[in-house]
């Protein structure tokens, strides 16, 4: 299996881990205040980052890419900053930390839009482009 899909999948599971957690905790304390940021730690840090490793493991020429590893690095940074900005803000009642949600969240599409770029391109425009990068 690829690096990146090894990555992107042990990810995931750290993300399920989290999004049960917080489950948990809501459905023990009875406070669900922080349903949206327990559906996004689900949907963006466990379904998405699963499905982005499964991609890459059925396609390993775009795997062997650097821009897979650009688009690991961002993606997971970007939900690193959002996530427990999120929970943080909607759980303890913090509004003033929705800058930081934000910057998270743009972290986040912009690492969706380097997906999309990885998608749409056949393997040799990602070597290029990667090569231009790095030169």
């Amino acid at each position: 299996m690829p690096r990146v899909s090894e990555l992107f999948f042990k990810t995931a599971i750290v993300f399920l881990i989290l999004g049960i957690a917080a489950g948990l905790q809501m459905a023990i304390s009875g406070d669900h205040g922080a349903f949206p940021a327990h559906a996004h730690i689900n949907l963006l840090g466990w379904v998405t980052s699963a499905l982005f490793g499964g991609y890459y493991a059925l396609n390993p020429a775009k795997a062997e890419r650097r821009i897979a590893m650009i688009h690991y690095g961002l993606y997971t940074v970007g939900l690193v900053v959002m996530l427990p900005a999120l929970y943080w803000m909607l759980a303890g009642g913090h509004p003033q930390i929705e800058p930081v949600v934000a910057i998270g969240s743009l972290i986040v599409a912009a690492a969706t839009l380097v997906f999309a770029f990885v998608v749409f391109s056949s393997p040799e425009t990602v070597r290029s482009a990667t090569a231009a990068t790095a030169r």
